[in-house]
C-alpha cells in the first residue's frame, strides 16, 4: 500500500470509529459518559492531520497522527480500566451552558440529562466493551500512521 493510501486508512479509521460513537449516541440512545466524550477529541485531531497529510507530504504529520491515535487508545485503555474495577475514573461532573433559563428551566434541565457512569459498560461485542474496542482499533491506526511514517 502506498503511503497516501495508508494515511487515507488511518485517516478513514479514525472517522468511522468517531462516526460509529456518534451513532450509538443519536441512533443507538446511548449517552457517552465523560471518557467516552474524551476519547472523540484524538479522532477529531487524526482526521484533521490526514486530511493534510494528503495533501502536504511531511513526516511530522504521520507523528502527530500517530500520537493522536495513540492518545484515543491510551484513553480508551484507562476507561477499560474503569469499567473493571481496577482504578478509579474521574469524580467530577460536566455540564453544558445554563445562559437564559429560570431555575424551574434549570431545574427540569438537570433532571431530563441522562445519568451515564463512567464505570458502567453500556454495550459491549464478544466480551469487549465500546471503550476497549476503541483502544484496540486505535492502537491498530496508530500502526498504520507509523507505516505512513516509514514511507515518507
Amino acid at each position: 500500500m502506498t503511503r497516501t493510501g495508508v494515511i487515507l486508512a488511518a485517516t478513514l479509521g479514525s472517522a468511522a470509529l468517531l462516526l460509529g460513537a456518534y451513532a450509538f449516541q443519536h441512533l443507538g440512545g446511548l449517552a457517552p459518559c465523560k471518557l467516552c466524550i474524551w476519547q472523540r477529541y484524538p479522532h477529531v485531531v487524526a482526521i484533521g492531520v490526514g486530511l493534510i497529510a494528503l495533501q502536504i507530504r511531511h513526516r511530522g504529520l504521520a507523528v502527530i497522527g500517530a500520537l493522536a491515535a495513540l492518545a484515543t487508545a491510551g484513553v480508551g485503555v484507562y476507561h477499560v480500566g474503569v469499567e473493571q474495577g481496577w482504578w478509579e475514573g474521574p469524580t467530577s461532573c460536566s455540564a453544558g451552558p445554563i445562559g437564559g433559563m429560570n431555575a424551574d428551566e434549570l431545574l427540569d434541565q438537570i433532571l431530563a440529562a441522562p445519568l451515564v457512569q463512567c464505570d458502567q459498560i453500556a454495550w459491549e461485542l464478544l466480551g469487549i466493551s465500546m471503550a476497549g474496542w476503541n483502544a484496540l482499533l486505535s492502537f491498530g491506526l496508530a500502526g498504520l500512521w507509523l507505516m505512513a511514517l516509514r514511507r515518507a
